[in-house]
């Protein structure tokens, strides 16, 4: 008889700004072992909604889920195991106490994170889909500069017209 699979969820969940951004690990008090914040799904619970809850009871702060970054598999107590992480960004402050699971909650650069995990797996899952993150958070920060200076130019023309003076477009 096959044993049932378990499924978890969790997040890569990162907060700062694009200059540093910072990914949360967090510590589990049944073995001290460093993870990346996840947890079982609820019976019926939607995978997205319960990697959500599980960041927010783990790290205490509020996230906003984005996209789905993969899976890692392996198995628990004889039985298979599938954990889906999805990319999240954290508020700046946290918004109440983290469960009482977690002894620590720890915000480390991309390279330190990697270095603090404590399995193999979460390691090359994290290595992996972190440059992605990390990379598509820069060039979405180097966009919004892009779309903040243009509308700063096009208000400087609107008013330099309704003043009736012309201001010589950038090269």
């Amino acid at each position: 008889m096959a044993r049932e699979t378990i499924h978890a969820a969790g997040g890569i969940v990162v907060r700062g700004g694009s200059a540093r951004p910072r990914i949360a690990v967090v510590q589990r008090s049944k073995d001290d072992a460093w993870v990346l914040p996840r947890g079982k799904l609820e019976r019926d619970e939607n995978p997205a909604a319960g990697a959500r809850r599980e960041a927010v009871e783990e790290t205490g702060h509020r996230v906003k889920v984005y996209e789905f970054l993969g899976a890692i598999t392996y198995r628990a107590r004889g039985r298979p195991k599938v954990v889906q992480f999805w990319r999240m960004k954290a508020d700046e402050r946290p918004s109440r106490d983290v469960m009482k699971d977690i002894v620590a909650v720890e915000w480390l650069p991309l390279a330190a994170a990697v270095r603090r995990l404590s399995y193999p797996l979460e390691k090359l899952f994290l290595r992996h889909v972190g440059r992605r993150i990390l990379k598509r958070r820069r060039k979405h920060a180097r966009r919004k500069n892009t779309r903040r200076a243009a509308m700063r130019q096009s208000v400087k023309r609107r008013k330099a017209s309704k003043r009736g003076t012309r201001h010589a477009r950038p090269r």
